[in-house]
């Protein structure tokens, strides 16, 4: 990152703090998305989320962030692991039935079971058994540790980015 060869130059535009500003702000980051899923009381449950990062290696730790208002997230936690499905290229369609509120967020959506209530999307890159090993209030969102159980990758497949509010597959 040294060197200044490919700084792109323009005009720096100061930023209101507010909620929209900052969304439009937030949103000049991409950002992979993944599928949160489970079986919860019988019911395939599920969300779409953006902001998902690895955090520890010993132990095994990933992060996602939920905002306070999810009526998704509640059901979730009823189950003892949860599925992280990093979704692909392919999954665009996936992703945005999963971001809907309709009632039925899996319409279309191919699923495959996991051990204790986890589930995943089919054919995504990377799948991630997990639990919640801790969760933290950070303003309009909770901040959630989940500790990692199992992890199966698949080869060939473009990731999925999240830009500007838009699904965009990255050109490998």
């Amino acid at each position: 990152m040294e060197g200044r060869g490919d700084v792109m130059t323009g005009t720096a535009i100061p930023v209101a703090l507010d909620p929209q500003a900052l969304r439009g702000a937030f949103a000049l980051h991409p950002s992979g998305v993944v599928a949160v899923c489970a079986i919860a009381a019988g019911e395939r449950v599920g969300m779409a989320v953006s902001s998902f990062v690895p955090v520890s290696l010993e132990p095994a730790l990933v992060a996602i962030c939920i905002h306070n208002t999810s009526s998704t997230w509640p059901k979730l936690l009823c189950s003892e692991e949860l599925g992280i499905s990093v979704l692909g290229a392919g999954h665009a369609g996936a992703a945005r039935t999963l971001a809907s509120r309709s009632s039925d967020r899996f319409d279309g959506v191919e699923t495959e079971p996991g051990p204790a209530g986890a589930l995943f999307i089919a054919g995504s890159p990377m799948t991630l058994q997990v639990s919640v090993h801790d969760i933290v209030a950070a303003g309009d969102h909770q901040l959630v540790l989940l500790a990692v159980r199992d992890a199966t990758v698949r080869d060939g497949h473009a990731p999925l980015v999240f830009h500007r509010s838009e699904l965009r597959p990255l050109a490998r």
